[in-house]
Parts: C-alpha cells; structure tokens; sequence
C-alpha cells in the first residue's frame, strides 16, 4: 500500500512550490538576526488544513526549506525544513477531517502548529544569536503566524470546497 496517493503527491509538489515560492516573494529582512518575514506560512497552513497533516508536512517542510536554499540562508536549510514540517504536520493532524472539522479545531490547531514554528525558531536562534536575537525575533515570529492564520484559515476552506475533498 502506498504511503501517498496520486493525488496527494500533486498536492505536495504543488503546495511545495507555492510555499517555495510565496517564502522567497514576499521576504522582509530582519536585521538582528539576518533572518527575513515572509509569507510562506500562509502556504503551510493552507497545505496542511486543506491536505491534511503528511501532505502539510512534506510540502511545509520541503517547499520552506528550498526556499532557504535557494535564497541563499544555508544555514537554516534543515533547521526551516524540520519546523515548517513538523508544524504542517501538527496543523493538519489536530485539524482532523476537513468534512466534520468545527472553526475551533481549526483555530485551535492554527495555534497550536504556528506556536510550533515560532517555539522552533526561537530555540534555534537562542543557540544560534543568544537570547537577545532571539527575543528580537520573536515579534516577527508571531505576526507571521498570524498573518498565516488570517489568510491560510479562509483560503483553505475556499480550496477545500472547489476541490470537493
């Protein structure tokens, strides 16, 4: 039995490449830790609620770390691919069924995925930068997974009835 079906492995390279693509579009530096804002969370949690949590965590976790290395920051290349995957894992995991699933499981597994991402990055840049680098991305830690809530919440419940799954 496969682990993904036809249809699964389109979305992981679609979704991966949309989340390649809106990380590198739309990245805003951040200069105490040379890291950048962008909007590739959006993506991930688009992926994930509308997917569910291996596709998520595949096309998260590939699609953001490609874009890290193709931006250049080769540094983060495993560290984004292992928190952007692990948070469209849990974010699709918590989401549950997208056919019985109620708002607050998805708020809830919103919350839950995104704190995994800007729990991850800010243990990694305590090591990396101190607590001070950490601390000073941390702002822009959670606005970016606001802003992917705002925008991936109502988009995947759009996609997910166009796409009648």
């Amino acid at each position: 039995m496969a682990i993904l079906n036809t249809r699964q492995v389109a979305a992981v390279g679609v979704m991966g490449a949309l989340a390649t693509i809106a990380t590198m579009m739309f990245a805003f530096p951040i200069p105490a830790t040379s890291g950048y804002f962008n909007l590739g969370d959006s993506i991930v949690i688009i992926t994930s609620l509308t997917f569910g949590p291996l596709v998520g965590a595949l096309a998260g976790g590939l699609g953001s770390g490609l874009a890290d290395l193709l931006g250049g920051w080769y540094n983060w290349v495993i560290f984004t691919t292992i928190i952007k995957g692990i948070e469209g894992y849990v974010v699709g995991y918590l989401a549950g069924d997208p056919n019985t699933r109620t708002m607050k499981q998805t708020v809830i597994a919103w919350l839950v995925g995104g704190g995994c991402m800007v729990g991850g990055y800010f243990v990694v840049q305590v090591f990396m930068y101190g607590a001070s680098g950490a601390l000073a991305e941390l702002p822009f830690n959670l606005v970016q997974m606001i802003v992917a809530g705002v925008v991936g919440i109502p988009v995947s419940i759009a996609l997910k009835d166009r796409l009648d799954i």
